[in-house]
């Protein structure tokens, strides 16, 4: 039954009509070329990299935002900028299969929640055009919450909501990227004002607005259990079709069926690899 639904979701994908959602749990496998060590992409271990290995109080560990709060208040907001920037900034992460099959999908909108460079890279690499959004925080100097670059010809270039190309594939990254330029939504005092701003219609552009109506979603290696990501998705998804897609999540816990189930989300039992295990069957292992 599950293989035959992922195939379902499989035969659809190419139409543009499902929208993948990235999550943490995609970047399972990606380590330092050199040293082994994986890739932070989860909550628990982005605070160890972020404390040199340090565990913080169960308060603090409950989530990364919590977390970095506490350390934006000890250190200033220019520690989280970059820590985030070292961690994610540099090429030797070794190569992700979901990734570099997604981008060989020619998609014409995908929303990838973590912060690394990996789906940008396989953007670039191939040369391909394509419009970046970036989740921004806590701007005064503008009413919106996102940052806007044009991929063409090598590199990116910053743009005006009004020169963008609605034409072009869009690759959205609400909590930021280092690339071009670094910024992210991290701390609890980022995700106030993001989600606050979500939740307003001033953190997604309007050509995007129409974009997504009626989309449905694909998501990947997110877990619905810390609230912060739950409510970012909740306001990305909205205006989504009926039924509003898929979750994979090998055992789900309560919170995360209830969540679907209110979303209208149908829930899968498996891990993305089962996806891409079907789509790719060559990609058994992270180059």
């Amino acid at each position: 039954m599950t293989d035959s639904l992922l195939k379902e979701i499989l035969a659809q994908l190419g139409s543009g009509d499902i929208v993948p959602y990235l999550g943490p749990g995609v970047l399972h496998g990606v380590v330092d070329r050199d040293t082994g060590k994986p890739i932070p992409a989860d909550s628990d271990s982005l605070i160890l990299a972020m404390t040199g290995g340090r565990p913080m109080s169960p308060r603090l560990m409950y989530e990364f935002p919590r977390a970095a709060m506490h350390m934006e208040n000890k250190k200033g907001r220019s520690f989280i900028e970059r820590f985030l920037t070292q961690t994610y900034g540099g090429d030797n992460w070794s190569a992700s299969p979901v990734h570099q099959w997604l981008a060989g999908l020619d998609l014409p909108y995908v929303i990838d929640s973590n912060r690394d460079t990996q789906l940008q890279r396989c953007y670039i690499d191939a040369g391909r055009r394509h419009t970046l959004v970036v989740g921004a925080a806590r701007l005064a100097a503008t009413p919106y919450r996102f940052d806007l670059y044009h991929f063409e010809d090598g590199k990116y270039r910053k743009v005006a909501l009004e020169e963008v190309d609605s034409a072009l594939p869009v690759l959205f990254k609400p909590l930021g990227t280092p690339l071009p330029k670094p910024g992210y939504v991290a701390s609890d005092a980022d995700f106030v004002d993001y989600i606050t701003e979500l939740m307003g219609g001033f953190a997604i552009p309007d050509w995007v607005k129409l974009l997504r109506k009626n989309k449905r979603y694909l998501f990947l290696g997110l877990r619905f259990n810390r609230d912060t990501e739950r409510m970012v998705m909740s306001d990305m998804i909205y205006d989504a079709a009926e039924p509003a897609g898929w979750v994979l999540i090998d055992q789900p816990s309560d919170k995360e069926r209830k969540v679907c189930e209110r979303k209208n989300l149908q829930l899968i039992e498996a891990d993305w690899s089962s996806l891409l295990a079907l789509a790719n069957p060559s990609a058994t292992e992270v180059a």
